[in-house]
């Protein structure tokens, strides 16, 4: 087999091969027992047709045709490997010259999007600036607030509803005399906006036991989008009840027996917090200063490809204005990936088991999933290796990181390992302020249902 290659563009690349008959041949000949052991013809056994009799049967091309969908993936990829190209996708495939007849050679070209070739420039000279790493008080309020939101009760109100109250109402949804849908006893905070158009500004003002109407499109369903005559009968009202700030709320929310201790411990988490966004500023800016350094072309049909899937998942293909955004993103992603990648082998960066792992489980719990059941999908889903890259781009961009000047806009030193070091304890903290809240969560929840209960009571008597 020879082969040869023609760099069209910076990102794609024609390879035109040339297989002798000689070599075709025991491909040929694969084919006929193939096509053979397949047919049944009077007067031979099955597996015993001779060649001339299937060409009069199904021609010459079949048999050729046969034999190519075998051997072209192989001779495609020898020559991929021969020329070190580094293939994006699959190849457009034009066959040129088909053996048709006897000692006739066999011919194609293929034309493929590859990895680009450019020269790695020298990073040690990047020098970015960000902002500093402080954590306001409003910070700090924003999370005792979130933290006291938990631990609200709901308390039956004898007023007019308002934005934040918590409704429990019966719903309908007719067009013309149909009922389309509806529900009872249903729990909707007024404001939330994720039920119907319209319901906020109609629940607004009621009173339990009153009932209202408007009209709205459905939001749902088989006739989504249709108007429809929506029918509400708020059945109770009940306000949010926040704690009191004090140490019995400092006790029961946190491990702190006071609540001055709890807001210190808030603003440590929020100082933490503001350092680890520092280091998320710092390495942006680093990798859009190594990508300001190098020009990375990118294959364009690849970029148009992954935006018009992109916007057809989300139903937004006539968005001229979201393409433009989504082409600008898609492109600089892969112009990173292409970046980091010649960064790993030029620096010959490896990965090994243990970094993977972690690597796993960090994805797993971002996706909520149980590690080992994540690894196993992975694994079947034949991603290991896109795993082990991507590990790798993140040592490649570590280590420029190590390397690069970063000060804050005060002119401070950032020390970005002291930000690595301080997100494992960020990790820690919010894990224990998760299994906090979600205790909140419990105790709310109970003392909701309490309250419940005793409306009831109240009702019976």
């Amino acid at each position: 087999m020879k082969s040869a290659v023609e760099t069209l563009t910076p990102t794609r690349v024609k390879l035109t091969v040339e297989v002798p008959a000689a070599d075709l041949k025991p491909r040929l000949d694969a084919a006929y027992r193939t096509i053979g052991a397949q047919v049944q013809i009077p007067g031979f056994r099955k597996g015993k047709v001779p060649n001339r009799i299937i060409d009069q049967r199904f021609g010459r091309g079949a048999v050729v045709q046969e034999a190519i969908n075998e051997a072209l993936p192989e001779y495609y990829t020898q020559a991929v490997a021969e020329h070190e190209v580094r293939p994006l996708g699959q190849p457009e495939i034009n066959l040129t010259s088909l053996p048709l007849e006897d000692g006739q050679d066999f011919a194609f070209e293929a034309e493929v999007d590859v990895v680009p070739a450019f020269d790695l420039p020298d990073f040690s000279d990047i020098a970015i600036e960000v902002e500093p790493a402080a954590a306001s008080e409003e910070d700090v309020q924003t999370r005792l607030e979130a933290l006291r939101g938990r631990f609200a009760t709901l308390k039956p109100v004898n007023r007019k509803a308002k934005t934040g109250d918590h409704l429990t109402i019966d719903l309908s949804a007719k067009i013309g005399d149909e009922e389309i849908d509806s529900v009872t006893g249903v729990s909707y905070e007024i404001g939330a906006g994720n039920m119907l158009e319209g319901l906020d500004k109609a629940l607004r003002g009621t009173k339990s036991g009153e009932t209202v109407e408007f009209e709205a499109p459905l939001a749902g369903g088989d006739r989504e989008g249709e108007k429809a005559d929506i029918t509400v009968t708020v059945q109770s009202v009940k306000a949010r009840e926040l704690p009191a700030l004090d140490d019995d709320f400092a006790q029961l929310a946190s491990p702190h027996d006071t609540l001055e201790e709890l807001q210190e411990d808030l603003k440590k988490q929020a100082d933490q917090a503001a350092r680890f966004g520092q280091g998320i500023e710092a390495r942006d800016k680093v990798l859009d200063a190594m990508l300001a350094k190098v020009d990375i072309p990118v294959p364009a049909n690849l970029v148009e490809a992954e935006v018009h899937r992109h916007l057809e998942d989300e139903g937004r293909l006539e968005d001229d204005t979201h393409r433009t955004e989504v082409t600008e993103s898609t492109t600089k992603a892969m112009k990173t990936q292409f970046l980091l990648d010649a960064l790993v082998a030029r620096d010959e960066i490896g990965v090994d088991q243990g970094e993977l792992i972690e690597y796993i489980m960090m994805t797993a719990q971002q996706y909520g999933m149980n590690p080992q059941e994540f690894a196993q999908q992975i694994d079947q889903g034949g991603q290991v290796q896109s795993m082990v890259a991507e590990v790798g781009r993140r040592k490649a961009l570590a280590n420029v990181l190590e390397i690069a000047t970063v000060t804050d806009t005060d002119g401070n030193v950032v020390d970005l390992d002291a930000i690595t070091g301080e997100d494992e304890l960020l990790e820690d903290d919010e894990l224990l302020e998760d299994e906090v809240l979600a205790e909140a969560d419990a105790e709310a929840a109970e003392a909701e249902a309490a309250d419940a209960d005793a409306e009831a009571e109240a009702e019976k008597a």
